[in-house]
């Protein structure tokens, strides 16, 4: 096939156009802006774009698919001309559902979790030799790109966003996907820009969960009460599987699993990850994965990119990295840090990047999130906000919505690092969350610092 992409720089978009080529489709594409790493995979390729811009007349009758991505305007000049020829415009989310339409797809939704355990489930069925199609949003160790098509794979595991799928596609892309195995790993409000009040954006999960066909099954967290009271209220023809925190201990800084009538040491920790991991299971055992096979497997899993991954560590210093945005991501990250090393001080520094937490009627969520840690810090940039679109909030607001006294707050990323680097890091750890890139600082040069700093 000739495929086009509309915005082939995305994370999705020039991973899933690294797959197709793989693959050995003829692939195109174009995009007004290209960063990091997408720019440097897309070179690698031969993929990227001789010039930046959208030139309508590379799109002609020869194309057998145009490929949409979301950053793509409803009045893409590219579109308009594809559309005009009447060539087949497919979202993202549309275009994986047509390559998986005859495959069992198992979709893993969620308010967090869904990289982590979507990984987990990857990493183990490739530990099991079990072949398998899959979209993830994260590169993971031993895989190429983060999505994979092909003829043979008899099942596709999809990490479910519940993200509108396109300028032309108002549907959150979990739905698209249509699942016969659905995991929802907890629901918290997020996307305030799309989904205006919590009822609004806890329905698209109860018609995700909905989707699931008699023969499929819903796998679901019981620790979470909003998505126990959602699941009470299904059809109860739909096949349902209940998960919640497996046993563990700790024991010298190592979390030890108890599965299947063993201890498995991980080399990931946190209630919130060993929840992800007992969901996973859940999962692998739809592949016919035993308890067995999947404690075996899990042991090595090293975690997802972005997911509080560790990026330096000294003898009495470690600096993670998280993805977390979301004020239950938020919570559940400091506080799995805070169990992990009871010995040192926390410092936790969060970025408000996201439409949501840069909204003041939104703000309020995150009462409390950050009390777990020593010194909670907060940074945004005003800048972003302009770019969005909303209106300037004040340090104090920041900390009136937090309910936190304690908490340091920064607009400015040069500052923010001069604070850090000031600080004695012996017996301390540090943990920056964001979505973004706190205003382009180099945070693993800022890690590398306070690890030989700290020694």
């Amino acid at each position: 096939m000739r495929i086009h992409f509309i915005a082939i720089g995305g994370s999705a978009m020039h991973n899933l156009a690294i797959a197709l080529s793989l693959r050995g489709d003829e692939v195109t594409g174009s995009d007004d802006e290209i960063f990091e790493p997408s720019r440097t995979r897309l070179m690698k390729y031969g993929l990227l774009p001789e010039r930046e811009g959208w030139f309508p007349g590379r799109v002609d009758r020869s194309i057998d698919a145009v490929i949409l991505g979301m950053h793509a305007r409803a009045d893409n000049p590219e579109l308009l001309r594809a559309q005009e020829l009447k060539l087949p415009v497919f979202s993202y989310p549309e275009f994986l559902y047509e390559q998986s339409r005859n495959k069992r797809r198992v979709v893993i939704g969620g308010s967090h979790g869904k990289t982590t355990i979507t990984s987990m489930i990857l990493h183990v069925l490739e530990r099991c030799g079990l072949e398998t199609d899959y979209m993830v949003g994260a590169q993971l160790d031993g895989f190429e790109v983060m999505v994979r098509l092909s003829s043979g794979a008899p099942v596709m595991v999809i990490e479910g966003d519940e993200y509108l799928t396109s300028a032309l596609d108002p549907r959150p892309k979990f739905h698209v996907y249509r699942p016969d195995i659905a995991l929802i790993s907890g629901i918290a409000w997020d996307h305030m820009n799309v989904f205006k009040t919590y009822d609004a954006y806890i329905d698209q999960f109860r018609i995700f969960a909905s989707m699931v066909p008699p023969d499929g099954r819903l796998i679901y967290c019981q620790d979470d009460g909003e998505l126990n009271r959602l699941v009470s209220r299904l059809d109860p023809a739909i096949r349902k599987t209940p998960y919640g925190i497996p046993e563990y201990r700790l024991e010298q800084g190592v979390t030890l699993m108890r599965c299947a009538g063993m201890e498995v040491p991980l080399q990931i920790f946190g209630k919130h990850n060993l929840l992800n991991i007992n969901g996973a299971r859940m999962a692998c055992r739809e592949f016919g994965v035993s308890d067995e096979q999947f404690a075996e497997a899990i042991g090595s899993f090293r975690g997802a990119s972005g997911r509080l991954e560790l990026i330096a560590e000294g003898d009495t210093v470690s600096v993670f990295r998280d993805f977390a945005h979301a004020p239950s991501k938020l919570k559940a990250t400091i506080q799995a840090v805070r169990e992990q090393f009871p010995g040192r001080e926390l410092f936790a520094c969060f970025e408000l990047h996201t439409y949501s937490s840069l909204n003041l009627d939104f703000l309020p969520q995150y009462r409390g999130t950050m009390e777990a840690a020593h010194v909670p810090v907060v940074f945004f940039n005003p800048h972003t906000l302009q770019m969005k679109h909303l209106p300037l909030i004040s340090e104090q607001e920041v900390k009136n919505a937090f309910a936190d006294e304690r908490l340091q707050v920064f607009t400015d990323s040069r500052e923010l690092a001069a604070f850090l680097h000031s600080l004695t890091w012996k017996n301390k750890n540090l943990l920056l969350m964001s979505s973004g890139n706190f205003d382009g600082l180099d945070l693993c040069n800022l890690a590398g610092e306070i690890t030989r700093q700290g020694g």
